[in-house]
């Protein structure tokens, strides 16, 4: 579609935001006393030139470290907070849930709350009279919705508050971490409402930490870190590119971009992208030349020993397409690989992987051996590469990769290098059954 047929919702351009930082209180009023304008404070860009666009009927995800921006774009989008410089502009009804009290009146009844909200929507007493069973019944707080929203509980608070915000019909949803506080079954229930609206047209802009929610709801996605824009594109890559920001490989991350930004624009001069639409999210981050660990996610304080004679130099992570990724979809096949150099002779080395969740437990894992995969004798400065692919079959969450090389000699156990915990597997899961894994069960089910 071109750049004229587009409709936007939400238009930001070269947003910034800052703020004034002061030593000391009374730095304020020196400051505002100076005659000679003497400046007292520091500068904090909360954001520093943001821009984006969100289509209608999109629904836009915003990722990022804590303090990357997040919360405040979505502040200044919604008119919460006035920017320092640039311009945003909406077109449509907003319906907002950014922090648990925002809006809401303490003293005031959950019922009083509602029409008060609604007024400040912009729907009349008799709309939010037709609109308030839907929000109760959707809420399921009971009779407390006659009681003062101070003496709710956080969870009750939620629930309120996201029935409101998702049952007014809203032209635009912005959402920021609300459904943090829910319990799952109402975590669950606001997702499928927010399916259902997201497939009415309704455009949805959120900020979760939940990249599983990421990858399955967002059209695009926008990455921010410390108030920068650093790029937009398909979810999954824009997490990809996340998580290298979280293993503190940012420097690497913005020379890639900017080597492929390089890269594209050469080609637009030389014809060989002609008509195309250049921008950052054109950038791929799946096929590089180089190392395969330098393009994902490594854990830099992996644990790591062995006496040396062998050396796991290179790993990676293939997806089904080929990408290499730590994001793994379950019931996809995957590929683990391993490149290994030795230093010494060895008769008989093993080749092993294992991955264990968050509390450190085994969960699976095979080597050479059990596989029965013929190895054959090595000598100084032998490579081995290999390659260990099988099906996604773990739940939907986070889990841990190690791997090594091993032997036997004399009937003893032998460590030339093992990796700990050397990477992150994020498994995205559209259906999870119960436990930590799934034996893809057929079900069928006659009545009569």
């Amino acid at each position: 579609m071109s750049e004229e047929k587009k409709e936007y919702a939400i238009s930001v351009k070269d947003v910034t935001k800052v703020y004034r930082l002061y030593d000391r209180p009374i730095d304020r009023l020196k400051e505002s006393l100076s005659v000679s304008h003497k400046s007292y404070h520091k500068d904090f860009f909360a954001l520093n030139t943001i821009s984006f666009a969100v289509e209608k009927g999109q629904t836009v995800g915003i990722i990022g470290t804590n303090g990357s921006g997040k919360s405040t774009i979505l502040k200044i989008i919604t008119g919460v907070l006035t920017p320092t410089s640039g311009q945003v502009e909406v077109k449509g009804k907003i319906s907002a849930l950014l922090e648990l009290g925002a809006g809401f009146n303490m003293d005031y009844t959950g019922i009083e709350n509602i029409y008060m909200n609604g007024t400040m929507m912009g729907y009349s007493k008799k709309e939010m009279d037709e609109k308030l069973q839907e929000i109760l019944d959707f809420a399921e707080i009971g009779d407390f919705v006659y009681q003062p929203v101070k003496t709710y509980s956080s969870g009750m608070f939620v629930r309120l508050a996201f029935a409101l915000a998702i049952n007014v019909e809203p032209e635009i949803l912005i959402v920021d971490e609300a459904l943090s506080v829910g319990d799952v079954f109402f975590q669950a229930k606001c997702y499928r409402r927010m399916e259902e609206i997201r497939k009415s047209g309704t455009t949805i802009l959120m900020v979760t930490h939940d990249m599983g929610s990421i990858i399955k709801y967002c059209d695009k996605v926008v990455l921010l870190n410390k108030g920068e824009f650093i790029a937009e594109g398909s979810a999954g890559q824009m997490v990809d590119m996340y998580k290298k920001i979280l293993a503190g490989k940012l420097d690497s991350l913005m020379e890639e971009l900017q080597q492929e930004r390089e890269t594209v624009l050469n080609e637009v001069s030389q014809g060989a992208a002609e008509e195309e639409e250049i921008s950052m999210s054109d950038f791929s981050a799946g096929i590089h030349d180089g190392l395969m660990k330098e393009q994902i996610t490594i854990n830099e304080n992996r644990t790591e020993y062995g006496d040396g004679r062998a050396e796991i130099y290179d790993l990676g992570l293939f997806d089904q397409r080929g990408n290499l990724t730590n994001l793994l979809l379950k019931g996809e096949m995957f590929t683990i690989r391993e490149h290994i150099r030795f230093h010494a002779s060895i008769e008989s080395p093993i080749f092993t992987y294992t991955i264990k969740d968050k509390k450190g437990t085994e969960l699976s894992g095979t080597n050479t051996m059990y596989e029965g995969t013929e190895i054959m004798p090595v000598k100084d400065g032998d490579e081995y590469k290999v390659e260990f692919k099988q099906k996604m079959t773990l739940q939907g969450g986070e889990y841990l990769l190690s791997m090594s090389c091993t032997g036997f000699e004399q009937g003893e156990h032998v460590v030339y290098h093992r990796l700990y915990d050397v990477a992150n597997i994020t498994v995205i899961s559209n259906k999870n059954t119960v436990g930590i894994y799934d034996m893809e069960s057929q079900v069928t089910a006659v009545r009569g």
